[in-house]
């Protein structure tokens, strides 16, 4: 029988809700603050009706540790511009390593590369306490960039901590991008210390990097120093010192007693994230050490029901902000998986394996992993001891029904399956789950707490059970504290606040239905998301345009169902030139080379002219629409383009084409 939208798939024994990290806060609000909360809902209202009680209620349920106590919860409230906590000191590394315990895991580790690796908690503190020594031995200063083109490995893990710990600015990019994508975001932001490691290997093949993080290093002269990590050759000759890993962490360490974690302001920049670079560069988003302590004690406990006895494991790269997101699980005590590697490598139920392996408590994968398990008719509990396993995040894209369904029928009878919705901008999720709340197929259970989430009109009229735009209308402490070298905030203002003067809006379509849950229905702005990992379509332009052949080019992506995609590049050519094989193959092999493989798009399409706005802006939303199969008058204003006839053939394209299907 064909699943629907909001059939119910599963409620929560009363076990399991008197046991969650949400219900202990209610009790505990009851007792210390003689608040009472009946449902999810009317503690989520509490949270954003008086938002400044409920963000001083986790400070001190979590007891956060701050040098010098706060003023105020919230001083300035205006977005952008809200101050925060103002007058504390903290620091979000202490926060993570205060967890440290004897014989306690805090990373299985696991590569294509490589044997298995666990880091205990002990081992983890002592290699960030000793890499925060020697950065500081070097010369890293509290400001300063730390930098890394890493796998995802216990070292990147290691880099950031230490980077945090002395108030060094962390950032990283995975080492399937090309250099060019690299140098696109590190120069931004001129920094101090770069890692970078030789190659990785993914499905079976070797990526040598050597070359491409030469080029990196050599494209940024503010660098003091390059730390060569080792995974796959003996390290290079030469460089700036220090070298190599090894000889960085040679000699003895530093004991927790003697070392000092930097106290730094509440909003001073903890690390850095980047757009997709949709609109030109990717903008370097900076977040604060006290936005993201709290936020992730707030969202990992409450919305991901991580314990000191957890095991959270999300494929991701360190490219994504879900990285981010897994290292800072830490934060809750539990332990977190690594992979270098691909989810197919040695079958498909390579994931899987890894869950039982480490005793994952909380599993992480896209809706198209999903499909891909579906396809390849893996059943995963009749393959593995997955006994230890609570809950299943889809993330990275919109979860259907069915991918929903598929986890029950496959994974799990008893099984809290989630979807969450945020993004890089915050480094965590407007809309996700509650444990304590039934799941029904195809819906996001709740607003985050402390989120006040709202889906828009067009004219700024919230709307109920009607799709809008997904705004934020309070702020949240883990929102941007501002984009670095940003004069004034202007891209910040106009990233977020241009449409909807004071309040955040986030372009993704929205909806909420009448018993709080919420749906996301994709991008609202040219953003391409491509297998749950947002792919700017500057950076694709950049690149195709630069060949000789090309004159001009667009590039969309289409959601399709089951969780799958479509991604056509369509490109004018120069001279009446006509489109064959060879060139085809070399506009794949360049988007390859120079950023990831995800910037390959599943077509490529010759037109005679690319679509513009009279203000010469490339019309992806409009076209995105149109083949989706939306009537072009309503996609597109014609009298606002600077061509209206060139949409007939996108039009024509929608209607003929069998190279996708929007159908189920």
């Amino acid at each position: 029988m064909p699943i629907q939208e909001g059939d119910l798939l599963w409620e929560p024994s009363d076990t399991f809700k008197e046991a969650a990290c949400i219900s202990r806060f209610q009790r505990w609000l009851e007792t210390s603050k003689g608040l009472s909360f009946g449902s999810y809902e009317a503690l989520w209202q509490w949270s954003v009706d008086d938002i400044e009680a409920f963000w001083e209620a986790v400070w001190e349920y979590f007891n956060v540790r701050s040098s010098t106590p706060y003023q105020r919860v919230l001083g300035e409230r205006t977005m952008p511009g809200a101050r925060w906590f103002e007058g504390a000191h903290l620091n979000f590394a202490e926060h993570v390593l205060r967890n440290e315990r004897a014989g306690a895991i805090a990373l299985h580790a696991y590569s294509e590369s490589s044997a298995k690796r666990q880091v205990t908690w002990t081992a983890l503190a002592a290699d960030v306490r000793k890499l925060a020594t020697r950065l500081r031995t070097l010369g890293v200063q509290p400001g300063d960039l730390v930098v890394t083109y890493l796998p995802n490995t216990p070292e990147a893990v290691t880099v950031l901590l230490a980077a945090s710990s002395i108030g060094a600015v962390f950032s990283s990019c995975s080492p399937d991008f090309g250099h060019k994508s690299v140098v696109d975001r590190f120069q931004q932001v001129a920094p101090k210390v770069l890692f970078v490691t030789d190659g990785y290997r993914f499905d079976g093949k070797h990526f040598d990097r050597r070359e491409e993080a030469r080029k990196i290093a050599e494209s940024l002269p503010s660098l003091k120093a390059v730390v060569q990590v080792p995974n796959l050759y003996p390290p290079l000759a030469g460089g700036k010192a220090p070298g190599t890993w090894n000889e960085l962490m040679a000699g003895d360490g530093v004991a927790a007693d003697a070392f000092e974690f930097a106290q730094v302001p509440f909003d001073h920049p903890l690390w850095i994230l980047y757009s997709s670079g949709t609109t030109g560069l990717p903008k370097p988003i900076v977040h604060g050490h006290g936005g993201i302590t709290l936020e992730f004690l707030k969202l990992l406990a409450f919305h991901m029901n991580q314990k000191d006895d957890s095991t959270m494991f999300f494929y991701t790269t360190t490219g994504w902000m879900m990285w981010n997101l897994v290292v800072g699980s830490l934060i809750t005590g539990g332990a977190a998986v690594l992979f270098e590697g691909s989810p197919m490598a040695e079958g498909s139920s390579t994931l899987w394996a890894l869950a039982d392996d480490s005793g994952t408590t909380f599993f992480g994968a896209s809706p198209t992993f999903v499909a891909l398990m579906e396809k390849s008719g893996i059943v995963p509990k009749e393959l593995f001891d997955l006994s230890k396993l609570e809950g299943i995040l889809l993330g990275g894209s919109p979860a259907t029904p069915e991918s929903m369904r598929w986890c029950y029928e496959n994974v799990k009878r008893d099984l809290w399956v989630t979807s969450q919705s945020g993004g890089t901008d915050i480094c965590s999720a407007f809309v996700g789950a509650s444990p304590t709340l039934p799941v029904y197929a195809g819906e996001i259970q709740a607003r985050c707490l402390g989120v006040d989430a709202r889906a828009y009109s067009d004219e700024g009229t919230p709307l109920l059970d009607e799709v809008g735009e997904l705004v934020i209308t309070q702020p949240m402490p883990s929102m941007p504290i501002y984009f670095w070298n940003d004069e004034g905030d202007r891209r910040y203002r106009e990233s977020y606040f241009e449409d909807f003067p004071g309040v955040w809006r986030h372009g993704d379509y929205f909806r909420i239905n009448r018993r709080g849950g919420c749906f996301i229905y994709g991008r609202s702005d040219s953003t391409l998301n491509r297998y749950g990992v947002r792919i700017g379509t500057a950076e694709i332009y950049r690149t195709v345009e630069q060949l000789e052949e090309i004159e001009d080019s667009l590039i969309v992506n289409l959601d399709l169902p089951a969780g799958k995609f479509f991604m056509p590049l369509f490109v004018k050519l120069k001279d009446q030139r006509a489109l064959d094989e060879n060139l085809c193959k070399k506009i794949c092999a360049t988007l390859r080379e120079k950023y990831s493989p995800r910037h390959v798009p599943d077509k490529i399409i010759q037109v005679e002219e690319i679509p513009y706005t009279l203000t010469k802006k490339k019309m992806e939303v409009p076209v995105r629409k149109i083949l989706a199969g939306i009537a072009a008058g309503k996609a597109a204003n014609k009298d606002a383009m600077a061509n209206p006839e060139v949409l007939d053939f996108f039009v024509e394209y929608a209607k003929t084409t069998e190279d996708y299907n929007l159908r189920s």
